[in-house]
């Protein structure tokens, strides 16, 4: 009878040490969610301030030949970006600017004449095409245009052209 006894009470410590280390198991595990809100960006386009259409720099027709020197001609481009309502989100966006690259100067766009050029400035700084930059909705970037040339050529009289393509987008 003595050793039955003692087997039961062997028994039963072991299931008190079994289910202290079962305790502490489910201590160090804990179980986790997840949750959030989904939200869409308010749609945003860009404008031109004069007439909401496309955005046209019309340097005139009076750009002397032997004048374009990348700091004649300069011209504002005026745009806007206007989003819906923005609400309480911070959102965050980037300007893009993309179009053929003149082949003589990796910062200007391609015109329809081989040797002139037009190059994008945003607060005095070049804005390359084909790059881009974050900006503050708030505190859009002024961009503007100037026709360049390329060194030691000559440029024939008649009307040119570009096409670029603006952009903005949230980050």
């Amino acid at each position: 009878m003595t050793i039955t006894i003692k087997v039961l009470l062997m028994a039963s410590s072991l299931v008190g040490v079994t289910t202290t280390a079962l305790a502490l198991e489910l201590e160090r595990e804990r179980a986790m969610s997840f949750h959030g809100t989904l939200i869409e960006p308010p749609p945003c386009t860009i404008v031109s301030i004069n007439d909401g259409d496309r955005i046209d720099v019309d340097f005139g027709d009076r750009v002397g030949v032997n004048k374009v020197d990348g700091v004649n001609y300069r011209k504002s481009i005026n745009y806007q970006i206007s989003c819906e309502d923005v609400g309480s989100s911070n959102w965050a966006l980037m300007l893009s600017l993309s179009g053929s690259v003149a082949g003589f100067d990796g910062q200007a766009l391609q015109t329809d004449k081989g040797n002139l050029g037009i190059r994008i400035y945003q607060n005095d700084k070049p804005f390359t095409p084909n790059s881009t930059l974050k900006i503050n909705l708030a505190n859009q970037p002024r961009l503007e245009a100037v026709p360049v040339k390329k060194a030691g050529s000559k440029l024939n009289e008649g009307a040119f052209e570009a096409w670029a393509t603006l952009r903005a987008d949230y980050l």
